[in-house]
């Protein structure tokens, strides 16, 4: 577990908030009445549901740690709140490959948020990383586990992100 701050969207601290709630005041418990009930059955040994509980118990416990750990390193910052002319957390970034002229487009999130496949990509990527700070017209080399790549930054801009769909 480190210090560091760990970004992220106002969404994603209220989505962290909500699963270590239910972890917490809802799913902890229901297990530890089903580890009593299963321990009421008798010989611990041969007992499955007692075994899948415990074992239950003890990832919800390792999350409950997971999440307790990221929520009071929580650094919640509104992407609204700023101008957009160079790459930053929120920003939102349509990019050209100048070898292969493929638009992508991606939206810097927290570790926690990111979804690559919907274009959601961390803070903490080797892509935003070499990205960040940039500006529109600006030609970045990438070095990328597959290779060396150069885009051109055709946009930078704030949007809203549907993170549901």
């Amino acid at each position: 577990m480190s210090n560091a701050k760990e970004p992220m969207t106002e969404y994603g601290y209220k989505k962290l908030m909500n699963e270590l709630n239910d972890l917490k005041k809802k799913q902890r418990p229901e297990t530890v009445i089903e580890l009593d009930i299963a321990r009421s059955h008798g010989d611990l040994k041969e007992n499955a549901e007692y075994h899948a509980a415990k074992e239950r118990l003890a990832f919800i416990d390792g999350r409950i740690g997971e999440l307790s750990d990221l929520v009071s390193r929580a650094q919640v910052i509104d992407p609204t709140t700023y101008e957009h002319e160079k790459i930053r957390f929120g920003s939102t970034i349509m990019l050209e490959n100048l070898e292969t002229n493929e638009e992508v487009t991606y939206t810097i999130v927290g570790s926690t948020e990111s979804n690559p496949d919907r274009g959601l990509i961390s803070y903490y990527s080797p892509l935003a990383i070499q990205l960040m700070g940039r500006g529109e017209g600006e030609e970045v080399t990438i070095k990328l586990p597959s290779g060396k790549q150069v885009y051109e930054v055709l946009e930078v801009a704030y949007r809203e992100i549907n993170f549901e769909g």
